[in-house]
């Protein structure tokens, strides 16, 4: 009976530490199968942030086309900050929206510092960093995504058919 006695003491604290838990592993479990309580039935949308409203009314009337790597881009292009949502480049009947992998990173108060590869081009691949607009220090990296071109759609003129 001694020989087991040890067996027992040294497996004592393993047992009593899976009783403890196992409450937490069954709780963890249950949380993870169980759907949401509060997310459960409300399909309503959440209302667009002021940045999505701003960004809806530049590209009002205007058509997505096929997302591309690169834009072409001249000193005098404009490019609009959009808080917590995209940059817009470009002006007239074709502009091009940035969201980035993290959007709710721009800040319009930051600006954009680009190392591009080309110097008419600017691409998903350049590397972009911003810098606070007043000291100059450095507030982040900034990663694209594809450019979405949105293009004007001309209104169809009386007659034609």
């Amino acid at each position: 009976m001694n020989r087991i006695r040890p067996a027992v003491i040294a497996a004592a604290p393993l047992a009593l530490a899976s009783l403890c838990l196992s409450p937490l592993a069954a709780q963890d479990a249950q949380s993870q199968s169980a759907p949401d309580v509060e997310t459960e039935g409300t399909t309503e949308a959440a209302p667009p942030t002021k940045g999505e409203a701003r960004l809806a009314k530049l590209i009002e009337g205007r058509v997505a086309g096929e997302p591309v790597r690169c834009i072409r881009t001249l000193p005098s292009q404009r490019m609009t900050t959009i808080d917590r949502t995209a940059y817009v480049y470009g002006s007239g009947d074709t502009i091009y929206v940035q969201r980035t992998r993290n959007p709710r990173q721009i800040d319009d108060d930051d600006a954009l510092v680009t190392q591009r590869f080309n110097a008419s081009e600017l691409c998903r691949l350049d590397q972009m960093t911003t810098v606070d607009r007043v000291l100059g220090f450095f507030t982040g990296a900034v990663f694209f995504e594809d450019f979405v071109p949105y293009t004007r759609v001309k209104p169809n003129e009386a007659g034609e058919g």
